[in-house]
């Protein structure tokens, strides 16, 4: 079997690509990937054992218990982010330390069930937002004060897009290299 390079365990599916422009179908594309990223993590970990849920999808990674917590962090973040995006003008985020988040009790050893669970119903919520947005709102924007940047929702939707299928290749990549 060929040896995957870090670049190739760390990015799976490849970085998240900003587009020059966003089409409507790529919008739905989008929101459609976030509706179904929860059935499709559940289904990326069906079967798994403890053991299996504490190894690492790569060396020096998390272990595929702190994937699934993450992705719960991370998109409950995200959803909040909209959220303060939309109803005020421009705001500047709070950044969080995800490497330090997945270190904590419960991103460490939390049952992915709990997190899976919160996905479902916070994606549901989430996709109900993304479906009622006008492109005004979308336009909307929020600053990152580490980078200085703004983004959109618009971007943003794509991002967490490519954020959900990004974690759950590393559960299916690794299930892949180990047999199981």
């Amino acid at each position: 079997m060929q040896e995957l390079t870090l670049q190739q365990l760390r990015y799976p599916i490849g970085t998240f690509q900003k587009p020059l422009e966003i089409s409507p179908k790529m919008l739905m594309g989008w929101i459609s990937d976030i509706e179904i990223l929860p059935t499709l993590l559940r289904q990326a970990v069906e079967g798994l054992n403890e053991e299996q849920l504490l190894l690492p999808y790569r060396t020096d990674g998390w272990t595929l218990k702190q994937t699934v917590n993450h992705v719960a962090d991370s998109h409950a973040n995200a959803l909040i982010r909209f959220k303060l995006a939309l109803t005020e003008d421009k705001p500047i985020i709070k950044p969080y330390e995800e490497q330090l988040w997945a270190e904590l009790e419960d991103g460490k050893n939390a049952p992915i069930e709990w997190s899976l669970t919160m996905l479902e119903f916070m994606h549901k919520r989430w996709v109900m937002l993304l479906k009622s947005m006008t492109d005004e709102q979308f336009s909307r924007q929020f600053m990152h004060p580490e980078t200085k940047h703004l983004n959109s929702l618009w971007i943003v939707t794509g991002m967490y897009s490519w954020h959900g299928k990004h974690h759950t290749a590393h559960i299916m990549e690794l299930r892949k290299r180990m047999g199981f």
